[in-house]
């Protein structure tokens, strides 16, 4: 009989979320990573087979205690989704003329340092117990598509740019341990961090053009699919890849 996977989730909203419900379907575990208790103990009540730990994970302590707290309460780890994250502009992110050093500061730690502690923790967990593993992190379409207009914030691509080159470098490294990491970029998503974009009618208008598949916001149980085959065993045979789930955007002009 196949033992039930464990996946960690960092976030409780959003696409975390809507992964963390569609995981539980497929029959695995979740154990979410999130700052927001309420937000993380009304997730998992909805969900069966779950468990929650508050933490931040630009706090490498913190990140350390929720791994351990996972392997306490669910037994094992099989699987990583590091997709926590912030916008920077109401911290002063926007052209690099104009970024505030708190904004670089506050998203490099979130987003760069955070995955990096998480994708540590993991490996080292899995390196010891001589197990696979498969760990997949969140990008940005911004990282390598920018669009200067409404989305001029050079410290978020850069801090995703960041997870991108990591999250390569680690697979190749890791491979032979048949360990894998992936990387996914989405578009503009219909969640809590993208509120001021769905609220701006210019942006919803240029949304329209520019992301014609969907067209509009992405929901996040589209992304959710591609994060649950790409954490699943019927990707096995991918690591290394950056995989854009934008609904048009990087070919749209």
């Amino acid at each position: 009989m196949m033992t039930e996977r464990v996946i960690l989730i960092t976030g409780s909203s959003g696409i975390a979320a809507a992964t963390a419900e569609k995981s539980v379907q497929s029959s695995d575990r979740v154990f979410v990573v999130g700052n927001a208790k309420e937000e993380c103990a009304e997730l998992c009540a909805r969900l069966d087979n779950s468990a929650y730990y508050v933490a931040d994970v630009a706090h490498e302590n913190e990140v350390r205690d929720a791994f351990a707290a996972c392997l306490s309460q669910l037994g094992r780890l099989d699987a990583v989704f590091n997709v926590a994250g912030i916008s920077g502009r109401s911290f002063g992110d926007g052209p690099l003329h104009e970024c505030s050093t708190e904004a670089w500061n506050l998203l490099m730690s979130i987003h760069a340092a955070g995955t990096f502690f998480a994708c540590r923790e993991a490996i080292r967990h899995w390196l010891s117990a001589n197990q696979e593993g498969v760990i997949l992190n969140t990008s940005s379409v911004l990282a390598r598509f920018p669009e200067s207009t409404h989305f001029a914030t050079h410290a978020y691509a850069a801090s995703k740019g960041a997870v991108e080159a990591m999250t390569i470098a680690a697979a190749g490294y890791y491979a032979p341990h048949r360990i894998r990491l992936n990387i996914l970029a989405p578009g503009l998503v219909r969640t809590p961090m993208s509120a001021r974009a769905q609220s701006d009618p210019e942006i919803q208008r240029f949304i329209q053009h520019k992301q014609p598949l969907q067209p509009g916001f992405i929901e996040p149980g589209d992304i959710a699919s591609v994060a649950c085959f790409l954490l699943s065993n019927a990707s096995a045979a991918i690591t290394g890849e950056i995989v854009r789930a934008d609904a048009g955007w990087a070919v749209t002009g």
